[in-house]
């Protein structure tokens, strides 16, 4: 008879195993790193999106709230639209020199 458990980040969705999540402890919800802090980088991809092009802007590490927050930003300024989510900001289209100015305006210093 098998015993039912959350679902893992990692796609386990049950085991058999009474002991198999012992070791396994919820994440705590990360905090968002200053600005100053954060090491972001800005480049362009074509990868698996139909030849269209993107600008990925990777290494954001925070909330996920904090993530949306800056992705709606940077969409709303490039009028454009876009996504967020797993630490990844995606903008259609080709916005690498503006989002880069962007962000440097708005603190995050470390952006390249």
């Amino acid at each position: 008879m098998s015993k039912k458990h959350n679902a893992r980040p990692d796609g386990l969705a049950y085991s058999t195993n009474k002991d198999f999540f012992n070791d396994y402890q919820d994440e705590p919800a990360g905090e968002t790193l200053a600005k100053d802090k954060q090491k972001l980088r800005v480049k362009l991809d074509t990868k698996q999106r139909a030849g269209k092009i993107v600008t990925l802007v990777e290494g954001f590490i925070g909330t996920a709230d904090d993530l949306e927050a800056l992705g709606k930003q940077l969409k709303t300024k490039c009028g454009t639209g876009g996504s967020a989510k797993d630490g990844l900001i995606i903008i259609q289209g080709d916005y690498r020199e503006k989002i880069i100015a962007w962000l440097k305006d708005w603190g995050y210093v470390l952006t390249k």
